[in-house]
């Protein structure tokens, strides 16, 4: 009798016949460099909106600090969305 993760496995293997292939080391290299792309591209827009919420912090402005902290959120999570796609493209490639 076979456990559920095993059926799920055996459903993702018959829809995804390359799901469970090792990388390239070409892929890996690649991954990797993506991820160094967007942790630059992450930290970039941190230091950014920091300089901009510590001088919104200075003057008190808390309407200017709450929208500075909402689009660090939503930059930081576009970002990695981005990230992620570019990630599943790669490893989707022949």
């Amino acid at each position: 009798m076979k456990s559920a993760y095993e059926l799920a496995m055996e459903r993702l293997a018959k829809s995804d016949p390359d799901a469970g292939k090792p990388l390239s080391a070409e892929k890996k290299a690649r991954l990797a460099d993506i991820d160094a792309v967007y942790k630059g591209k992450i930290a970039e827009r941190e230091i950014f909106l920091k300089q901009q919420l510590d001088a919104a912090l200075a003057g008190a402005n808390y309407e200017e600090i709450q929208k500075i902290s909402k689009q660090m959120a939503s930059e930081r999570a576009r970002l990695e969305e981005e990230r992620d796609d570019e990630k599943e493209r790669v490893r989707r490639e022949k």
